[in-house]
Protein backbone atom coordinates (compact mmCIF):
# COMPACT_ATOMS: atom_id res chain seq x y z
CA UNK A 1 0.00 0.00 0.00
CA UNK A 2 2.40 2.15 1.04
CA UNK A 3 4.50 1.97 -2.79
CA UNK A 4 1.25 2.67 -4.32
CA UNK A 5 1.03 5.89 -2.46
CA UNK A 6 5.06 6.71 -3.48
CA UNK A 7 4.42 5.94 -6.76
CA UNK A 8 0.85 8.20 -6.98
CA UNK A 9 2.62 11.03 -5.02
CA UNK A 10 5.63 10.76 -7.61
CA UNK A 11 3.24 10.94 -10.77
CA UNK A 12 1.61 14.35 -9.23
CA UNK A 13 4.45 15.62 -8.73
CA UNK A 14 5.85 14.60 -12.41
CA UNK A 15 2.71 16.02 -13.88
CA UNK A 16 3.29 19.43 -12.29
CA UNK A 17 7.10 19.52 -13.74
CA UNK A 18 5.48 18.74 -17.06
CA UNK A 19 2.83 21.76 -16.71
CA UNK A 20 5.80 23.61 -15.98
CA UNK A 21 4.66 25.47 -12.89
CA UNK A 22 5.88 24.45 -9.58
CA UNK A 23 3.49 23.16 -6.58
CA UNK A 24 2.90 26.34 -4.80
CA UNK A 25 1.89 28.00 -8.00
CA UNK A 26 -0.54 25.02 -8.74
CA UNK A 27 -1.92 25.66 -4.98
CA UNK A 28 -2.17 29.47 -5.75
CA UNK A 29 -3.92 29.10 -8.99
CA UNK A 30 -6.28 26.39 -7.26
CA UNK A 31 -6.96 28.97 -4.63
CA UNK A 32 -7.50 32.04 -7.24
CA UNK A 33 -10.13 30.06 -8.70
CA UNK A 34 -11.81 29.26 -5.36
CA UNK A 35 -12.18 32.70 -4.80
CA UNK A 36 -13.13 33.90 -8.22
CA UNK A 37 -16.28 31.07 -7.84
CA UNK A 38 -17.25 32.27 -4.52
CA UNK A 39 -16.72 35.71 -5.17
CA UNK A 40 -19.53 35.32 -8.39
CA UNK A 41 -21.58 33.26 -5.48
CA UNK A 42 -21.41 36.54 -3.36
CA UNK A 43 -22.75 39.22 -6.23
CA UNK A 44 -25.34 36.17 -6.69
CA UNK A 45 -26.85 36.51 -3.50
CA UNK A 46 -26.26 40.12 -2.44
CA UNK A 47 -29.18 40.98 -0.04
CA UNK A 48 -29.35 44.17 -0.80
CA UNK A 49 -30.44 43.20 -4.45
CA UNK A 50 -33.07 40.88 -3.21
CA UNK A 51 -34.71 43.65 -0.76
CA UNK A 52 -37.69 46.13 -2.37
CA UNK A 53 -36.44 49.70 -3.24
CA UNK A 54 -37.31 51.94 0.34
CA UNK A 55 -40.62 53.69 -0.45
CA UNK A 56 -41.19 55.25 2.35
CA UNK A 57 -43.64 53.27 4.04
CA UNK A 58 -43.09 52.55 7.39
CA UNK A 59 -41.61 55.56 7.85
CA UNK A 60 -43.16 57.70 11.33
CA UNK A 61 -45.43 60.80 11.03
CA UNK A 62 -43.33 63.70 10.31
CA UNK A 63 -43.49 66.77 12.82
CA UNK A 64 -44.10 70.00 10.42
CA UNK A 65 -42.31 73.47 11.48
CA UNK A 66 -44.15 76.19 10.04
CA UNK A 67 -41.95 79.00 8.46
CA UNK A 68 -41.43 81.99 10.22
CA UNK A 69 -43.30 85.18 8.26
CA UNK A 70 -46.01 85.89 5.69
CA UNK A 71 -47.36 82.48 3.89
CA UNK A 72 -45.70 82.97 0.60
CA UNK A 73 -48.28 83.74 -2.39
CA UNK A 74 -46.92 80.50 -4.51
CA UNK A 75 -46.36 77.21 -4.49
CA UNK A 76 -43.17 75.97 -2.42
CA UNK A 77 -41.89 72.37 -2.50
CA UNK A 78 -38.74 71.61 -1.43
CA UNK A 79 -37.39 67.63 -1.21
CA UNK A 80 -37.25 66.35 2.90
CA UNK A 81 -35.79 62.90 1.47
CA UNK A 82 -35.06 62.21 -1.78
CA UNK A 83 -36.65 59.38 -3.45
CA UNK A 84 -34.64 56.70 -5.84
CA UNK A 85 -37.94 55.67 -7.81
CA UNK A 86 -39.77 56.64 -10.51
CA UNK A 87 -40.58 60.14 -10.84
CA UNK A 88 -44.10 61.03 -10.44
CA UNK A 89 -46.31 62.28 -14.00
CA UNK A 90 -49.71 63.47 -14.68
CA UNK A 91 -52.01 60.59 -15.67
CA UNK A 92 -50.52 58.38 -12.94
CA UNK A 93 -52.19 56.65 -9.55
CA UNK A 94 -50.07 57.64 -6.71
CA UNK A 95 -49.95 56.47 -3.11
CA UNK A 96 -48.90 58.90 -0.41
CA UNK A 97 -49.09 59.40 3.45
CA UNK A 98 -49.50 62.65 4.40
CA UNK A 99 -49.52 65.64 7.09
CA UNK A 100 -51.37 68.65 6.26
CA UNK A 101 -51.44 71.85 8.78
CA UNK A 102 -52.29 75.23 8.68
CA UNK A 103 -50.00 77.82 8.17
CA UNK A 104 -51.54 80.53 10.27
CA UNK A 105 -50.91 78.23 13.77
CA UNK A 106 -49.44 75.12 12.85
CA UNK A 107 -52.66 73.23 13.68
CA UNK A 108 -52.88 69.63 12.24
CA UNK A 109 -56.34 69.28 10.11
CA UNK A 110 -55.83 65.85 8.33
CA UNK A 111 -53.29 63.10 8.21
CA UNK A 112 -53.19 59.45 6.53
CA UNK A 113 -50.15 58.79 8.69
CA UNK A 114 -51.15 56.19 11.51
CA UNK A 115 -54.25 54.78 9.30
CA UNK A 116 -52.66 52.04 7.88
CA UNK A 117 -54.57 53.04 4.41
CA UNK A 118 -52.34 55.47 2.23
CA UNK A 119 -54.62 57.91 0.67
CA UNK A 120 -54.74 57.05 -3.42
CA UNK A 121 -55.58 59.18 -6.20
CA UNK A 122 -54.55 59.76 -9.77
CA UNK A 123 -52.25 63.11 -10.66
CA UNK A 124 -53.37 65.91 -12.49
CA UNK A 125 -56.62 64.66 -13.07
CA UNK A 126 -58.48 67.61 -10.36
CA UNK A 127 -58.84 64.38 -7.78
CA UNK A 128 -57.01 66.22 -5.07
CA UNK A 129 -56.38 70.14 -4.91
CA UNK A 130 -54.36 72.11 -7.26
CA UNK A 131 -51.34 72.63 -5.11
CA UNK A 132 -51.05 68.59 -4.87
CA UNK A 133 -51.05 68.30 -8.27
CA UNK A 134 -48.53 70.82 -9.10
CA UNK A 135 -46.49 70.07 -6.32
CA UNK A 136 -45.54 66.39 -6.34
CA UNK A 137 -45.45 66.19 -10.42
CA UNK A 138 -41.91 64.70 -10.85
CA UNK A 139 -41.16 63.69 -7.01
CA UNK A 140 -39.47 60.36 -6.68
CA UNK A 141 -41.22 57.22 -5.25
CA UNK A 142 -39.13 56.71 -1.56
CA UNK A 143 -39.14 60.30 -1.35
CA UNK A 144 -40.52 63.02 1.46
CA UNK A 145 -41.47 66.54 0.09
CA UNK A 146 -43.32 69.58 1.74
CA UNK A 147 -45.43 71.43 0.01
CA UNK A 148 -46.30 74.89 1.17
CA UNK A 149 -49.33 75.81 -0.70
CA UNK A 150 -51.11 79.48 -0.90
CA UNK A 151 -54.79 79.37 -0.67
CA UNK A 152 -55.23 80.30 -4.40
CA UNK A 153 -54.02 76.19 -4.73
CA UNK A 154 -55.65 75.01 -1.74
CA UNK A 155 -59.22 75.54 -0.41
CA UNK A 156 -59.39 79.60 -1.38
CA UNK A 157 -61.93 82.29 0.14
CA UNK A 158 -64.72 79.31 0.89
CA UNK A 159 -61.71 77.25 3.25
CA UNK A 160 -62.86 74.04 3.97
CA UNK A 161 -64.62 74.71 7.47
CA UNK A 162 -64.16 73.84 10.59
CA UNK A 163 -60.54 72.69 9.95
CA UNK A 164 -59.60 75.13 7.49
CA UNK A 165 -60.36 79.06 7.49
CA UNK A 166 -61.07 81.33 4.58
CA UNK A 167 -57.45 82.09 2.67
CA UNK A 168 -55.49 79.39 4.40
CA UNK A 169 -52.10 78.65 3.14
CA UNK A 170 -51.64 75.08 3.74
CA UNK A 171 -48.06 72.95 4.82
CA UNK A 172 -48.04 68.88 3.74
CA UNK A 173 -45.08 66.79 4.48
CA UNK A 174 -45.95 63.80 2.15
CA UNK A 175 -44.66 61.02 1.62
CA UNK A 176 -44.49 59.63 -2.04
CA UNK A 177 -45.15 54.92 -1.64
CA UNK A 178 -46.06 53.77 -5.27
CA UNK A 179 -46.68 55.62 -9.03
CA UNK A 180 -48.40 53.84 -10.99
Amino acid sequence: MRTRHLIACGLAALSLLAAGCSEEEASESGSAGKQEESGANELQQDPAAEQPADTGADRAKPKITVPKGKPPKQLVSKDLIQGKGAAATAGQMLSVNYLGVNYSDGKEFDTSFGSGQPFQFQLGAGMVIPGWDQGLEGMKVGGRRQLTIPAQLAYGPQGQPPAIGPNETLVFVIDLLAAQ
